[in-house]
């Protein structure tokens, strides 16, 4: 059995982009994350510290983000893939990063990932 939690619509400004007027300026960007872990234990004991505590992993991917200056958000999404694997102990992630103003006649373009162990998809 597989659960997952999901954060979605995470916001975030940062300077993004290949294009000289897009180094100075910070331009917004939405995360939707899914996270495979199993809630027995948390859900059993209720513990926060046996559950993936959406609230630190969203707090720390917008500090991430917010101190980043990548060019490609293909770059930014796997730093941030790699990081929740890493800090959070989660083994599977979805992670889709929206950038609102990259294209005018689109609401927005992006990226989507999966990382860790596929068993989970």
């Amino acid at each position: 059995m597989t659960d997952k939690v999901f954060i979605n619509g995470l916001r975030a400004e940062t300077v993004i982009g290949v294009y000289d007027w897009e180094r100075n300026i910070r331009q917004p960007l939405i995360f939707d994350l899914e996270m495979a872990t199993d809630n027995r234990a948390a859900a059993k004991d209720d513990d926060l510290t046996k559950a993936i505590d959406y609230a630190a992993i969203s707090q720390r991917v917008i500090a991430e983000v917010e101190r980043s200056s990548f060019m490609l958000i293909e770059t930014l999404a796997e730093h941030l893939a790699a990081l929740i694997l890493e800090e959070f102990g989660v083994q599977w992630l979805q992670l889709r990063v929206l950038k609102p103003t990259a294209v005018a006649e689109a609401d927005a373009v992006g990226v989507q990932i999966q990382r860790g162990d596929g068993s989970f998809s």
